[in-house]
């Protein structure tokens, strides 16, 4: 048996016929202070009662009236108080909040990950740092274009300025030819490889679905 009242201290006994026989005879015993007698009276009407008042009531009486312990309490229970809820701080109900939403998250990225495109996916020149590192690249290819023309129609034309000129120039469209050639093909292969994860992925998500129905 259990009770909801939290500002019982000590140990709270039922209250029972013999117990109430006991107390109806002390709150009218002369022997006993005026306060024994009052405590007697309160006790007499409740269903659970406290020890404490119960013994000092029992201790002041008289031993040849009084009942023997085992008697008295023969048929009580134990009364137990449940203890008060434990509130939650402000703090607590918001980081509970908060890892409820990043479970739900994950449950859910978890749930549509094989209908969703990957976004681990490296979209071509997509940053900064890809964009200055291509750039950089073109200038010295085009930049070693011009230094193998200009050497090697040095080598043929015995030295003349112009047609040493004319080598670096050709050279230089010749890398910056080659140079858009690799970028049309690095361009392609990333394209066709995103095509491909998205073609897979639509499939797998509908043969789970059949599976599923």
């Amino acid at each position: 048996m259990a009770t909801n009242n939290s500002n019982r201290v000590g140990l709270i006994i039922s209250n029972t016929d013999s117990i109430r026989v006991f107390l109806s005879g002390a709150s009218t015993n002369s022997n006993l202070s005026d306060e024994l007698r009052q405590t007697s009276s309160d006790l007499l009407s409740k269903s659970d009662i406290p020890y404490e008042p119960l013994r000092a009531v029992w201790f002041a009486s008289d031993p040849s009236t009084r009942p023997e312990l085992n008697r008295l309490f023969s048929g009580t229970r134990f009364v137990f108080s449940s203890p008060k809820p434990r509130e939650k701080s402000e703090e607590l109900k918001a980081r509970l909040k908060k890892l409820e939403e990043i479970a739900e998250r994950k449950a859910y990225q978890e749930l549509v990950k094989d209908i969703t495109p990957n976004r681990d996916v490296p979209e071509p020149f997509s940053s900064y740092k890809d964009q200055l590192g291509f750039g950089l690249h073109v200038i010295v290819t085009m930049f070693t274009g011009y230094l193998v023309g200009y050497a090697a129609f040095r080598a043929l034309f015995d030295h003349s300025p112009a047609m040493n000129a004319a080598g670096g120039i050709l050279g230089l469209v010749g890398a910056m030819f080659v140079e858009t050639f690799l970028f049309i093909i690095r361009s392609s292969n990333a394209d066709s490889d995103k095509t491909r994860k998205s073609h897979k992925k639509p499939k797998f998500a509908s043969s789970t679905i059949k599976k599923n129905q």
